[in-house]
């Protein structure tokens, strides 16, 4: 059997996936050193370590952050791959570098709240490009989804697991009014990194059974400008013959897409369920006239 080779990326897409890297690690460190380090609000992961044993010992943040991920860099060029290690370390590396040039600027804002708050979300924003575009900025990371080969536990959980820890330990370093508001600058930074990755327009898919199916798959067709499958089912209990309508939409045409069901055929079963995300297909939607 003929080995199957990678295909090259092009000059244009790794100057693109270059520029979105730099971005990010650049947003992760005024995340860190404009709002939620000067305030002693600390992040999760080698992040929120990093931060921890600069304040107990002194020294600059951004050292701790390269020398703790060198490990996990290595695990992931072994486990995971080449282009994600590359990227990693030259996420961390851009990352550290910016800590260390905006380490003698000003915090924009001395509220812990408004700190944590805003520090979460630019610093979330900074870590979803990394990761969109093939890197990760936390060895955390990297262990979570090598966990994740060998146990039932998801990634999120094992980070969420690793992170438990690690703001409490921030409650005995900074106090306990910091580690509450490094769990405020957590949560907006996890949600941050959502939005970043999956983007505004997330996908939802839809399944509709309804005896008036040729009505609603046409009204769906002409009225919010998407396409629409129609499969064969059965209903278990009854063992009668059904079509079950499906399509994918974004999440800002839910409201209308159930107005419209409801509107045709009020018994219709309506199933909505998120997609992390769509390739391919005739996903792209079409005017409306």
């Amino acid at each position: 059997m003929a080995r199957q080779h990678h295909q090259k990326i092009s000059a244009f897409e790794i100057a693109r996936r270059i520029v979105f890297l730099t971005v990010g690690a650049v947003l992760m460190a005024v995340g860190l050193e404009i709002f939620l380090v000067p305030n002693r609000i600390v992040d999760g992961g080698i992040t929120g370590i990093s931060i921890m044993l600069s304040e107990l010992t002194g020294v600059r943040l951004g050292i701790f952050l390269f020398i703790l991920n060198l490990p996990f860099l290595i695990l992931g060029y072994k486990q995971i791959g080449k282009t994600f290690a590359i990227s990693t370390l030259y996420g961390v590396a851009v990352m550290s570098v910016g800590t260390f040039l905006l380490h003698p600027v000003d915090p924009l804002t001395v509220s812990p709240i408004l700190a944590a708050v805003f520090g979460g979300g630019v610093l979330g924003v900074g870590v979803g490009m990394v990761i969109r575009f093939g890197g990760s900025l936390d060895g955390t990371e990297i262990v979570a989804i090598l966990i994740n080969k060998n146990t039932p536990f998801s990634v999120g959980e094992i980070v969420m697991f690793f992170n438990f820890f690690i703001l409490l330990a921030a409650g005995f370093v900074f106090g306990w009014d910091n580690a509450m508001y490094s769990i405020i600058a957590y949560f907006i930074a996890f949600k941050a990194i959502d939005v970043t990755i999956e983007g505004l327009d997330e996908s939802k898919s839809v399944w509709i059974i309804s005896d008036e199916w040729q009505e609603v798959g046409a009204a769906i067709m002409d009225r919010l400008g998407r396409g629409v499958t129609y499969l064969n089912g059965e209903g278990a209990f009854t063992g009668d013959s059904k079509r079950v309508i499906f399509c994918v939409i974004t999440r800002l045409e839910e409201a209308k897409m159930k107005s419209i069901v409801q509107e045709i055929d009020p018994a219709a079963f309506l199933a909505v369920g998120n997609i992390h995300d769509v390739k391919g297909g005739r996903f792209k939607k079409r005017d409306i006239h």
